[in-house]
């Protein structure tokens, strides 16, 4: 469970100071990505979605841009990625302007990646649990991997982050998170442009029907003597 003094008032108090040094050091850095973006990729220097926040709460999450306007409705992500793009995307520049979001607290510095509203139904109540805490910049998921992480995978270790907020696990989903960045791994899932969407979680029905349809251990035993 995410308690103790750090994850109640520590943690609050580092973001803030952290991520507004951050945006004061990366100001020049911020304004060559702008002008970049603005160059390579047409008006609208800054994409803004939806995202799910801490119990699930609606924020508008803030990027950079790394995807060209589409040509037509419905133009794939891998059309779209330009080169340019798949370099931000591959240093995380992109990601910087949350620094704007974690000052506003709606994110924090460490924790589950925020992901799309249409997800929240998709959740196993184990997933779930993922939402007890702030969304974060970098995560237990990020370091080991960021993108190139199944999606089981990746929500069981955001699971386990949010029961148990702790100050050695931060420092080591950033260090972690940092490794993988100077890697240049995983910003993008292996044959996708960026992360195949989280597929719609079963019915219970659906569910109930599967395990029927299992043969049982002693069943199995007997086919195959």
């Amino acid at each position: 469970m995410a308690e103790g003094f750090y994850a109640r008032h520590a943690k609050r108090w580092l973001d803030l100071g952290v991520a507004a040094l951050l945006l004061v050091l990366l100001l020049p850095v911020l304004a060559v990505v702008a002008l970049s973006v603005r160059v390579a990729l047409g008006p609208g220097v800054l994409f803004r979605q939806p995202r799910a926040g801490q119990g699930g709460r609606p924020f508008i999450l803030l990027k950079f841009r790394s995807m060209r306007n589409p040509r037509f409705p419905g133009e794939p992500d891998e059309a779209r990625l330009t080169r340019f793009g798949r370099l931000l995307r591959a240093s995380a520049l992109d990601e910087v302007p949350q620094l704007v979001n974690v000052l506003r607290g709606e994110m924090s510095l460490v924790g589950p990646r925020p992901l799309p509203l249409e997800y929240l139904p998709r959740y196993t109540p184990r997933q779930a649990q993922r939402l007890r805490v702030l969304p974060g910049l970098a995560g237990l998921a990020q370091a080991r991997g960021r993108n190139a992480v199944p999606w089981q995978a990746r929500l069981e270790w955001d699971a386990r982050y949010a029961a148990r907020v702790t100050a050695r696990g931060d420092v080591a989903a950033v260090l972690g998170t940092l490794g993988v960045l100077l890697a240049r791994r995983g910003a993008s899932a292996p044959g996708h442009a960026t992360m195949p969407e989280l597929p719609p979680r079963a019915s219970p029905a659906l569910r109930r029907a599967k395990g029927a349809r299992k043969p049982s251990r002693a069943r199995r035993r007997r086919g195959s003597a």
